[in-house]
């Protein structure tokens, strides 16, 4: 039963993704024509005119993962509003790195935009030692549009009912319980590290590869706990394998409204989500980027991608530029802090 509702999740988040995903001549096509633009910026005149042709959006992840699906269902209305095709390029790797380098080094004639997250845009700056470019210097921030709270879970099979006895049966159980990730300096990791520091408990963190990996393991037992975004573990929840107990957001989510928020079962001050900006290159025209902007609030604002990004476990929010670089700064240092207390090295 498990399987089956993890697979029915999955096959919604793939049916989307290939909605709205661009045919291999099209992505060639649009390469090459960014091969051929010119480093500086739009003139004033093509500002006014823009856009005049598709735009090519960088995404640091791999095709059909929440982030991906997700963007593309913002940037299909974008489309519809500004009458150009947004054409996504996913460049995975290196934590969101590669793609997101790509875009800052890219001409700032906004041809070529980046949709990257809480990671690359945040906590990357400390896990990483030599990153290939700097989120506050080398990019144009547009907007934000979407948070993915973390949500956490444990195994049905487990005496926890709620987080207050969670943080009781871990305290008494140091070091036992096995929380599972996508790998160190994700975001379940430094949502599970944060949550360590805030209770004074002690976990075990087993990484994987991928998620798929992860939920044999949680169903069986052996890896019973979680602090997942929520299509990864929305099959699980409803097959009833997976217990929800809190999301670390500051209000309930859309799509779990009977699950508390952390400080409503007790533990205040636990906020941890995947958040998902768009950005441009540097230098980028602010008529150009107000205008990318605009079009991203009528997106957000269209009750359809509201609902769409709600299946998809997201929770729809606007935050303009100076709101997002503002945003970027603060967290970038809130992670900074969390990741030197866990003692992770740089990579």
């Amino acid at each position: 039963m498990a399987r089956s509702g993890h697979s029915k999740s999955t096959d919604n988040t793939a049916r989307l993704a290939d909605s709205f995903r661009p045919d291999r001549r099209s992505l060639l096509s649009l390469g090459g024509g960014a091969l051929l633009a010119a480093a500086a910026g739009l003139h004033p005149a093509q500002a006014q005119d823009y856009p005049a042709r598709p735009v090519q959006v960088l995404v640091p992840f791999a095709g059909g993962s929440a982030s991906d699906v997700i963007t593309r269902i913002l940037l299909n209305r974008m489309s519809a509003s500004t009458g150009q095709a947004f054409v996504v390029d996913n460049r995975p790797g290196a934590g969101g790195n590669i793609g997101t380098a790509a875009a800052a080094h890219a001409a700032p004639d906004g041809y070529t935009l980046l949709m990257s997250t809480s990671g690359p845009l945040a906590a990357n700056k400390a896990l990483y030692k030599d990153l290939p470019y700097d989120p506050l210097k080398d990019l144009a921030p547009i907007g934000l549009f979407a948070t993915l709270p973390n949500v956490i879970v444990i195994n049905s099979k487990l005496p926890p009912k709620s987080l207050a006895e969670l943080i009781d049966y871990a305290k008494a159980h140091p070091r036992e319980l096995n929380y599972g990730t996508v790998g160190v300096g994700s975001s379940q990791h430094l949502a599970a590290a944060y949550f360590e520091q805030l209770t004074g408990t002690e976990l075990t963190h087993v990484p994987y590869r991928n998620i798929a990996a992860y939920t044999p393991d949680f169903i069986a037992g052996q890896v019973p706990l979680g602090f997942q975004l929520l299509p990864n573990v929305l099959g699980l929840i409803k097959s009833g394998d997976a217990r929800p107990l809190a999301v670390a957001n500051d209000k309930r989510m859309t799509a779990l409204p009977d699950v508390p928020t952390a400080a409503e079962a007790g533990l205040k001050n636990y906020e941890s989500a995947a958040w998902l900006a768009l950005l441009a290159p540097a230098n980028t025209d602010k008529v150009v980027v107000d205008k990318l902007y605009k079009a991203m609030v009528e997106a957000v604002n269209d009750p359809k991608v509201r609902a769409l990004f709600v299946e998809q476990g997201a929770e729809p929010l606007l935050m303009d530029s100076h709101g997002l670089t503002d945003f970027m700064t603060s967290e970038t240092t809130k992670w900074a802090g969390i990741i030197k207390k866990i003692g992770i090295e740089p990579m």
